[in-house]
């Protein structure tokens, strides 16, 4: 009952844990995409057709991969947070409408979607103290930073 009591105190820990834990899952989406090489890469890619964009399918693949497998990689060491949940919840928001389009249902894009809401999140909440971006990237380390005031 401490741990519930400890309120703000544990946020940071808190936010750690989601972090290390959302990053590991991501990397290991992420990592069979950048692994499988360019036939891989125009394959995921491909999705791209649904907003009309034809041009180069194995760079947005591979972008794909980069921003799990990167993203997650960023997200665990709290490093460039910010900018790696916006290609996370863009991704998302792209892998969402490939499902959804493509008759998966609910079941088959839900994933996506409360991903693509994790990150919308995060950018709002940070990644917090125990993170890189923390400790060199802030400059008054007793006030948080403002992004969106």
């Amino acid at each position: 009952m401490a741990i519930l009591r400890a309120g703000y105190k544990s946020k940071n820990f808190g936010l750690l844990m989601l972090r290390v834990g959302i990053g590991v899952m991501f990397i290991l989406h992420g990592w069979p995409k950048l692994a499988g090489g360019p036939e891989r890469w125009e394959a995921v890619g491909q999705t791209m057709q649904l907003f009309h964009i034809g041009v180069a399918p194995a760079f947005w693949g591979f972008m794909a991969g980069f921003a799990e497998a990167v993203g997650g990689l960023l997200l665990m060491l709290g490093f460039l947070f910010r900018p790696a949940c916006l290609l996370m919840l863009l991704t998302m928001l792209v892998a969402t409408t490939r499902h959804a389009l493509g008759g998966d249902g609910f079941g088959g894009y839900s994933h996506a979607l409360e991903a693509a809401i994790l990150f919308a999140s995060l950018l709002f909440i940070g990644p917090g103290k125990y993170s890189l971006d923390h400790k060199y990237l802030q400059k008054d380390k007793t006030r948080p930073r403002k992004y969106f005031a």
